[in-house]
C-alpha cells in the first residue's frame, strides 16, 4: 500500500510540475482575450496622420455686410444671417454675391458661390486703370468712375473693395447718392464696370 501511495504522489507531481514551472517563469497561464478594459480604442484603420493642407483659393474676398434678419412665421420669428461678399483675383475679375442661411459659415459659402456666378471680367489699361469715364445706377445708388493717371485709387464706401479686388488703380470713384447701403453701392460699381468698352 505504501508503494502504491508513493507511485500516485510521483504521478501527481509529474503532472503538476509543467504548469508550476510555467507560472514561475512568468508566462501567462492563459492567452490574452483582447485589449485591456481601460483601452477602448478601436483597431487602427491605416491613418496617415494629419489632413492634407487645403488649397488656397485664387480669389480674395471682402465681406461688406453681415446682419441678422428675421421672418415672422406661425408661432414666432425665425432668425437667419444675411452676408454680402465681394470676391476678385486682382487681375480683372470681380463679383458681388449675397447669401442667407441659419448659420454664418453657410451664409458665407452661399454668398461666395453667388459672387462666383455673377463674376465679371474688366478690361484694364496698361497702368491698371479704366479706359474712359463711366457711371451707373443701381436701386438708389449712383456711382461714377473716371481714370486718373498717377493718383492711385480714390474711392469710398464699398466701391473701394470692388475696385481693389478687381485690380483697378489710378481711378477716382464718386458716389452721387446719399445711399448708405453698401451692397447697392457695390452693385452700382459692378454695373459701371460692365458698361466699359474694350
Amino acid at each position: 500500500m505504501a508503494d502504491e501511495k508513493e507511485q500516485n504522489n510521483t504521478v501527481l507531481e509529474a503532472t503538476t510540475l509543467p504548469a508550476e514551472a510555467s507560472t514561475e517563469a512568468g508566462a501567462p497561464s492563459q492567452a490574452p482575450r483582447g485589449r485591456g478594459r481601460g483601452d477602448r480604442r478601436g483597431p487602427q484603420r491605416g491613418r496617415t496622420g494629419a489632413r492634407p493642407p487645403r488649397q488656397k483659393s485664387e480669389f480674395d474676398s471682402k465681406m461688406i455686410t453681415i446682419r441678422r434678419v428675421a421672418r415672422t412665421v406661425a408661432g414666432g420669428r425665425r432668425f437667419s444671417f444675411s452676408v454680402a461678399i465681394i470676391i476678385g483675383n486682382k487681375k480683372g475679375k470681380v463679383g458681388v454675391g449675397l447669401g442667407k442661411a441659419g448659420d454664418t459659415t453657410l451664409a458665407i459659402d452661399k454668398a461666395t458661390r453667388d459672387a462666383k456666378k455673377r463674376m465679371i471680367t474688366v478690361n484694364l489699361t496698361k497702368d491698371s486703370s479704366i479706359a474712359h469715364e463711366v457711371s451707373a445706377k443701381y436701386a438708389a445708388s449712383r456711382v461714377s468712375l473716371s481714370p486718373a493717371p498717377g493718383r492711385g485709387l480714390v474711392a469710398g464706401s464699398s466701391v473701394r473693395p470692388v475696385l481693389e479686388l478687381g485690380g483697378i488703380t489710378n481711378t477716382v470713384a464718386k458716389l452721387h447718392s446719399g445711399s448708405k447701403n453698401g451692397l447697392n453701392n457695390a452693385r452700382a460699381a459692378i454695373e459701371a464696370l460692365k458698361s466699359l468698352k474694350a
